[in-house]
């Protein structure tokens, strides 16, 4: 039997999944009408301390959504430089938000308060105006590194001082918080909006959801109108984003250990070589 490694992207729906979908109830999410989708939203949503959530295919739309209410044309977003939301959303930050990007080097994909405090723009007719800062948790191109809250907290406090919003690329959000025992409610708490990937470790076979409060999420459904986000019997992709949370979230902690496992043994063959997490892969 083929086991393919090469991505999470390639997770499958489990029969339990499978069955959870094959019984749902479904309809037009646009219409707001459907109560498994809106019991789906709830559910994440309250897990995580937010007031509201939206469902949408991707995590490049739930990302390009944020950072275009975030912000504004001749406005400036600070990231990583191996960001996703920079190397792999097909130039979104100025196609749909006409936005300029400031990008910082770091550790494992990492930044800090202090570099993002020496990289805001001044208040000058030259400079775009900074009203935006994205994490990634965890940090793809990092080799999956993970920020700890100790480190967001600094990040969190600087934004809200500056009055800069803060977003986080968290499509892999749920494999951090599994690793550092921290809980998701303390995660929303430091940030403005959140975006989570359900279509990858969790299994699900589409799917990402925005978190943020009422307002955002209330213009975030006029954006995803535009982006072409709103799907049709959007019941079975709700019903899977429910079991995933119910029964695939603490699996992830196998994943890790075989992972491990599975690096461990790697290390020890002579044919495997070590190689840049630096050089994006496209």
């Amino acid at each position: 039997m083929l086991i393919d490694l090469r991505s999470d992207t390639v997770t499958r729906p489990t029969p339990g999944m499978k069955e959870a979908m094959f019984a749902a109830p479904v309809g037009m999410m646009f219409l707001e009408k459907i109560q498994q989708s809106m019991r789906w939203r709830k559910k994440i949503a309250k897990l995580f301390g937010m007031e509201a959530a939206l469902f949408c295919p991707s995590g490049t739309m739930t990302n390009q959504i944020a950072i275009r209410l975030h912000t504004r044309i001749q406005t400036e977003v600070i990231c990583h430089q191996y960001s996703h939301i920079y190397l792999y959303e097909g130039g979104g930050i100025m196609a749909n938000s006409h936005a300029s990007v400031k990008l910082l080097p770091g550790d494992l994909g990492k930044i800090t308060a202090s570099q993002i405090a020496e990289s805001i723009n001044p208040d000058d007719v030259h400079a775009p105006e900074t009203t935006l800062v994205s994490l990634e948790n965890t940090m793809n191109k990092g080799g999956g590194s993970i920020y700890t809250l100790e480190e967001i907290k600094p990040i969190h406090a600087f934004c809200k001082e500056k009055d800069i919003k803060l977003h986080l690329d968290g499509a892999r959000l749920f494999n951090a918080l599994v690793e550092s025992g921290e809980s998701p409610a303390e995660w929303g708490a430091h940030f403005d909006t959140i975006s989570i990937c359900l279509s990858k470790g969790l299994g699900c076979p589409i799917g990402s959801v925005l978190l943020g409060s009422k307002a955002d999420i209330k213009r975030a459904r006029k954006v995803r109108k535009v982006f072409g986000g709103g799907m049709r019997q959007a019941g079975f992709l709700a019903a899977a984003g429910i079991y995933a949370l119910d029964h695939q979230v603490l699996r992830l902690k196998e994943d890790h250990a075989r992972a491990r496992a599975l690096g461990e043994m790697l290390g020890k063959l002579s044919v495997v070589s070590e190689f840049s997490l630096w050089q994006p892969i496209l």
